[in-house]
């Protein structure tokens, strides 16, 4: 190997060692106080979320969105499913690939 050869294996190799994690998920801790007690509680942390997560950009209205939708199955007031939501935030995605609802 020449030595622009070596040095670009030793600039992948800096880069491979970069995204290899340090820890793995087995040394993660679950905090059970950051999961909602009840239904309530949960929409509204979902809620105040998607909030957090608004933006100017396209990508963070799109989270939000998902977000607010997903909150829906924990609020008694909206009548839906996992399944509906499901097919919404598809056609979310399908509609963002497509680049928006030019009609």
């Amino acid at each position: 190997m020449t030595g622009d050869e070596d040095a670009d294996a030793d600039a992948r190799a800096d880069v491979m060692s970069d995204a290899t994690p340090d820890t793995t998920d087995a040394d993660a801790t679950f905090d059970a106080h950051a999961i909602p007690d009840d239904d309530a509680e949960t929409q509204q942390a979902l809620r105040a979320v998607a909030e957090d997560v608004r933006a100017e950009s396209s990508e963070s209205q799109q989270v939000a969105a998902i977000l607010y939708r997903v909150s829906d199955l924990y609020d008694p007031t909206e009548d839906t499913s996992p399944e509906e939501i499901y097919r919404n935030v598809r056609q979310i995605m399908r509609v963002k690939s497509q680049g928006g609802l030019d009609r």
